[in-house]
């Protein structure tokens, strides 16, 4: 029976990323996961054993209605993160979403009408903005250190694994998309945190190397109302793992690079214009000691259910990051008339 006291979670996928999030969020004083669903019971067993007295379930709809649950992480494929997030949000749960919490704009808008009607706050999980080297980055970005933005540039990239075109990242029934809806939504949100809103989107999506029906390659030019420039490119087809984010502002540049592990080793460096221009001033931050935005991610969901805030990112801000992805596959498709579309 869970402590009256806690505030008890349950998790709904078991698989890397679900076993992630309850380990972050079991750490947290005075938060209990008191109930584990997945399709395949041996994999929610595997969780629930670091878990004392943890339930186990494998329907969403009854590990929603345990006793004691307040809230919910929703860690599965992308076809079924809104159905789940949108039956807990009815049902008055906060949930922890995980990217890009739908497989399209439609269903997304209904979490958030659901979310609106029972006032559960929902945060979307793109753990990448708890990065150490993109906190700093927004920090230095709003101290106004490098001066108004003028534009983004980004690449984000994986080489795959041997029968990566078989796993159902590969099945648009249950990814919605390829690279562009699974790793580029992060650089996309990322764009989006720095800059604000795109009132242009352009761009194409290319299947190069992996015989799939989806995409392993996308290319995206965002501009703003004002100008500002996103340019984002993501690819399973990179081979070395890689993460590259530079900001670009009148009196500086940041650049951030690697995001631990196989990404290489997570750094920040500052170019500092001088008066004279010429030869930057230089400052590099390293970040060896691991990746702690789990960690951080989801102290902050937790704040937003004890504080009654607005959580960042937002279902907005996840609808704003897909309505680009929706928009580039539609560039993309055949017979769209784009330039772009192939």
């Amino acid at each position: 029976m869970a402590d009256s006291s806690s505030l008890g979670i349950a998790v709904i996928g078991c698989g890397l990323i679900g076993a992630r999030r309850a380990a972050a969020l079991a750490r947290i004083a005075g938060v209990r996961i008191i109930a584990v669903c997945d399709r395949d019971p041996a994999r929610a067993e595997s969780v629930a054993k670091h878990f004392p007295g943890c339930a186990v379930r494998t329907a969403a709809a009854e590990a929603l209605r345990l006793p004691g649950v307040a809230a919910v992480v929703v860690a599965t494929p992308h076809a079924s993160l809104a159905e789940i997030a949108r039956d807990a949000a009815s049902l008055g749960l906060h949930v922890l979403l995980e990217k890009p919490g739908a497989i399209n704009v439609r269903e997304l808008e209904s979490v958030a009408a659901a979310s609106a009607a029972s006032g559960a706050r929902v945060r979307l999980g793109y753990n990448h903005r708890f990065h150490p080297a993109l906190r700093r980055a927004r920090e230095i970005v709003d101290a106004g250190e490098i001066g108004p933005l003028m534009f983004l540039r980004a690449r984000y990239g994986h080489g795959g694994r041997i029968g990566y075109e078989r796993e159902w990242r590969a099945d648009p029934a249950l990814s919605g998309g390829g690279e562009l809806i699974d790793q580029g939504v992060h650089v996309i949100d990322l764009a989006g945190w720095f800059l604000g809103d795109f009132s242009r989107v352009e761009g194409h999506v290319a299947t190069y190397f992996w015989n799939m029906p989806v995409d392993d390659n996308a290319f995206v030019s965002l501009r703003t109302a004002g100008g500002q420039t996103a340019w984002l490119h993501v690819s399973c087809t990179e081979w070395k793992n890689l993460f590259s984010l530079e900001l670009y502002g009148r009196t500086g540049k940041l650049a951030i690079d690697g995001l631990g592990g196989s990404y290489g080793v997570e750094r920040l460096t500052y170019y500092r214009m001088r008066p004279e221009m010429g030869p930057p001033d230089t400052t590099v931050w390293e970040f060896p000691r691991g990746d702690d935005s789990w960690e951080r991610e989801s102290a902050a969901f937790i704040d937003d259910i004890r504080t009654g805030r607005e959580p960042s990112p937002s279902l907005a801000e996840g609808l704003r990051t897909l309505r680009v992805v929706e928009e580039v596959y539609r560039l993309s498709a055949p017979g769209s008339g784009s330039p772009t579309s192939s």
